[in-house]
């Protein structure tokens, strides 16, 4: 799980890389993945002061989900990872604070009046179709009002209900979408089309210390092609053993030796042949000379053991 301060750092690269607002957006929203749902947060630090001063009878879990909340002591919680703050939201509160990222600001204080503000480039209804490779935030109906809302990117989703979750596969819960004013400079075709079964957003660079799960993709990678991670292999956690696997990938592939998984260090990871598996077979076979068998080493290769 990514620390408030990663997750800030994150922003700040991928702003001064020149990335697209909606990029920055949805690559924040991945990046807080784990984070707790708190009722009425909008981005403050999760701590049980920030719980104490949300907790109604209505919302329980602000109390129940809390380790801390009686002794208002963190230690132990997995929400304070390394001894380092994570953020909290509740479901509006999340799509504003990612959005605020890149400078747009949703007016309302719940789905509902988001939805019905004037906050919208384009909206529509999911059973209309969505804008293919088009960042949207979702809603679900409720009658005359919005329940829930978070983010959509083709068939993709992020929320905040059970906490920040991503979702591979869009439930069918979700009714609405609209894309906020300012996120794209110039709009999608406002005719709502079939989206693609999938497009992959740009991979993010990766530095020793990130936790997330790109840092498990490259990592899987990486073991595909037979570079060793030692004993934690494929945990998702950038630390030593991955930062020395990139390096000597990187030197093996003339790539510059940093140790950080940047544009050219993905390519070459996604594209270069996997490792193969060698399978080796024990065949038998009785009555050979010694030429004759050193005849199909030759042609079949393997070695001659005497029997």
């Amino acid at each position: 799980m990514n620390t408030a301060n990663q997750v800030d750092l994150l922003v700040a690269q991928l702003t001064a890389e020149g990335r697209t607002k909606a990029d920055i957006v949805w690559q924040t929203a991945l990046a807080c993945v784990g984070w707790p749902y708190v009722f009425g947060a909008w981005g403050a630090y999760c701590t049980p002061n920030e719980r104490h001063k949300r907790y109604s009878d209505a919302h329980p879990t602000i109390k129940t989900k809390c380790p801390g909340y009686d002794s208002r002591n963190c230690s132990g919680c997995k929400w304070y990872p390394g001894g380092e703050r994570v953020r909290c939201f509740d479901c509006r509160g999340f799509t504003d604070w990612c959005l605020l990222r890149v400078g747009i600001d949703l007016i309302g204080e719940g789905a509902t009046s988001q939805w019905n503000g004037k906050n919208w480039a384009q909206k529509g209804t999911i059973k209309d179709g969505i804008p293919a490779n088009t960042l949207v935030c979702l809603f679900v109906s409720d009658g005359s009002k919005m329940a829930h809302t978070g983010f959509g990117f083709n068939n993709e989703t992020v929320e905040c209900s059970s906490g920040v979750q991503h979702f591979t596969a869009r439930n069918k819960k979700w009714t609405h979408w609209a894309v906020p004013i300012g996120l794209y400079e110039t709009m999608p075709d406002p005719t709502p089309k079939t989206e693609p079964e999938q497009t992959t957003p740009k991979l993010p660079t990766l530095r020793k210390g990130n936790k997330n799960q790109y840092v498990k993709q490259a990592q899987q990678l990486l073991i595909e092609r037979g570079y060793n991670l030692g004993i934690c292999g494929a945990d998702g956690d950038f630390g030593t053993a991955t930062y020395n696997a990139v390096r000597q990938f990187q030197q093996d592939w003339g790539l510059d030796v940093d140790g950080v998984i940047g544009p050219k260090t993905w390519e070459k990871l996604t594209s270069t042949p996997k490792t193969p598996v060698e399978t080796r077979y024990r065949v038998t076979i009785k009555g050979l000379t010694k030429a004759q068998a050193e005849e199909l080493v030759k042609m079949y290769g393997g070695e001659i053991t005497a029997g």
